[in-house]
């Protein structure tokens, strides 16, 4: 069986995580999966947007410990899952979580990098971690109180409890919460919106703000300055400008548009 789905459809990549009979729980070779699946698309310029969802009615249980301790170091296994959430974060296209079913400790993180989360209210949300004796992993203790707040990101990981999508949702913790058998539907209507962005102008948004709570109001200002002059070299600004004037829908390509770069330079989009 192939443990990790990858579809491509008009620069939308859905990768599907798939191992239903564990509710997607993510063993070793999942882990790799993801992290090779990630790499590529972020090198991939016909990648536009990425949805990371699962299979058979859940999204993820976490990470596999039913095959009980491994061999391997706990701090070169923890390596693999922090490249996958450190790609799935710098990852310069918008990620979407489709998430139907549970969502639980490193699954309910990886949901969380995503940029957007679309939930069904059926879905459920653990900080599982101290129930297993353990305390959280893929970005969890970065992620929540950035999302939440200190004291809500400390209930939510302290007390391990299970939380409904409402709620969820009532923390900022997720985005939209749309019925079971409308999710499809609208995560690809979102998804064809966002694919349809201009990709340079995007991945700098999206740079900004992961980085801007980070930043001082000058070195956020900095950073605006140095993003504008990269989206000012596409052609998607101009292009932008037009479509405004033309009353028309903008067509953007991410091309580069220097004054002098031959068609082989403006083809780059890297």
């Amino acid at each position: 069986m192939t443990i990790l789905l990858t579809t491509d459809t008009n620069g939308v990549r859905t990768l599907t995580l798939n191992r239903p009979h564990r509710k997607n729980a993510i063993d070793a070779e999942l882990w790799d999966a993801l992290r090779t699946a990630l790499d590529e698309a972020g090198r991939d310029s016909s990648v536009r947007a990425l949805v990371l969802t699962g299979a058979g009615g859940a999204f993820c249980s976490g990470a596999d410990i039913s095959k009980g301790r491994s061999s391997v170091h706990p701090l070169y296994r923890m390596r693999t899952l922090s490249e996958v959430t450190l790609l799935l974060h710098e990852l310069p296209v918008p990620t979407v979580a489709k998430v139907t079913g549970v969502a639980v400790g490193a699954g309910w993180n990886l949901a969380l990098g995503c940029d957007l989360v679309v939930a069904t209210p059926e879905t459920r949300f653990s900080q599982i971690f101290t129930k297993r004796g353990l305390s959280p992993d893929c970005g969890g203790s970065w992620l929540l109180p950035r999302l939440v707040g200190l004291q809500q990101a400390k209930r939510l990981a302290l007390l391990a409890e299970t939380i409904d999508a409402e709620e969820a949702r009532a923390l900022n913790l997720v985005t939209w919460t749309v019925a079971a058998a409308k999710i499809d539907a609208f995560v690809d209507e979102l998804t064809t919106r966002l694919a349809g962005g201009a990709p340079v102008a995007l991945a700098q948004t999206k740079a900004l703000l992961n980085e801007g709570a980070d930043h001082t109001l000058r070195e956020a200002l900095s950073a605006e300055a140095r993003a504008q002059a990269v989206n000012f070299a596409t052609a998607d600004a101009p292009e932008g400008y037009a479509a405004f004037a033309g009353r028309r829908d903008a067509h953007f390509t991410g091309r580069w548009a220097v004054p002098g770069a031959t068609p082989e330079q403006s083809e780059d989009k890297t």
